[in-house]
């Protein structure tokens, strides 16, 4: 194994870990806090971590373009906003794995979004066939008998309208390029983002305030959450792009359900089902004929030192989802 094998790997296992001990951290802070507020609290952490690097960098801060602005738009309205308040909702109802494997599900349902909102795309039947597993997998982890009724199905509902939520976001970030990087772009979504989920929580009955009780462990979870898992996971999430490209960093989605899963049943006690194993199982299928020319081309593309540069318009770019970033950090 080369010293760049190594360096790639350990950066893939830090941001499974991180973000799979991220759905414990959740599950923990509700217990406390409101769910809208705590993810609102994540990301003005999250938010001053990214923007105090990008300035500690020098990295430009600024939008310069309709672009940049339309992608802080979206990325603090869906991406953010929208996808971790159902997120966060969604996960009061049911164990932290399920939050994990769930959102698994976004980029097998991506491509019937893509069909719909981007005129020029049209799914093939392959990726059909993946989305189509990928429900079937999501039926399966619902288990959707008269003995499952009530808070689990909602709490599925919620999940899944987060990884579809995430899914619509992406498709309609296709279009734009910015000429922010990457680190800077993030952390005025995060901003953005966390600005309406503040909003968002003001706004609910069920959230106030006065029933707010933060002890040590809620604490502990909510710097977790902002500075661990937003700020440094992004930031390492970035250095993977940079390295290998993001259809191999997009991996990392499938291994973090096996660390939230082992990590939940280790610090909170939570047991995970042959159902809902049986189910991830499914959609990981799903996501292996949805991205089945990708994972053939990583195939083709595999030597001894990986390593190798992500495609792009220009040396100093990264293209994610289709949209070109510079990829200084």
């Amino acid at each position: 194994m080369t010293r760049s094998t190594r360096y790639i790997g350990l950066l893939f296992a830090a941001l499974a870990l991180i973000w799979g001990l991220s759905f414990v951290a959740i599950k923990t802070g509700l217990e406390s806090v409101p769910p809208v507020l705590l993810a609102a609290v994540r990301h003005d952490i999250a938010a001053v971590v990214l923007l105090g690097y990008a300035l500690w960098r020098g990295r430009a801060l600024r939008p310069q373009t309709r672009d940049d602005w339309s992608l802080i738009f979206i990325g603090g309205t869906v991406l953010i906003g929208a996808h971790f308040a159902l997120l966060f909702l969604g996960q009061q109802y049911v164990p932290s794995s399920f939050g994990a494997i769930l959102l698994s599900l976004t980029p097998v349902v991506t491509p019937a979004f893509a069909s719909t909102l981007i005129p020029s795309y049209r799914a093939r039947p392959h990726e059909l066939i993946g989305t189509v597993c990928g429900f079937i997998g999501v039926v399966i982890i619902a288990n959707p008998t008269p003995g499952a009724v009530g808070g689990r199905l909602l709490g599925v509902a919620l999940l899944i309208s987060s990884a579809v939520a995430f899914a619509v976001g992406a498709v309609l970030t296709e279009r734009y390029t910015s000429s922010l990087p990457l680190v800077s772009l993030q952390a005025w979504m995060t901003l953005l983002g966390a600005g309406i989920l503040h909003a968002v929580s003001a706004g609910l009955p069920s959230e106030q305030l006065g029933t707010v009780t933060v002890g040590l462990e809620q604490i502990a979870a909510i710097a977790y959450l902002g500075i661990v898992a937003s700020a440094i996971g992004f930031l390492l999430y970035f250095r993977l792009i940079s390295t290998v490209g993001a259809a191999e960093t997009s991996l990392v989605s499938y291994v973090v359900p096996a660390v939230t899963a082992i990590s939940g049943w280790l610090l909170l006690g939570e047991t995970l089902g042959p159902v809902t194993i049986a189910g991830f199982a499914v959609i990981v299928v799903g996501f292996a004929w949805v991205k089945a020319d990708v994972l053939r081309s990583l195939r083709r593309r595999r030597t001894d030192s990986p390593s190798y540069r992500p495609y792009g318009p220009r040396d100093d770019c990264v293209v994610v989802s289709g949209n070109a970033y510079t990829t200084r950090e």
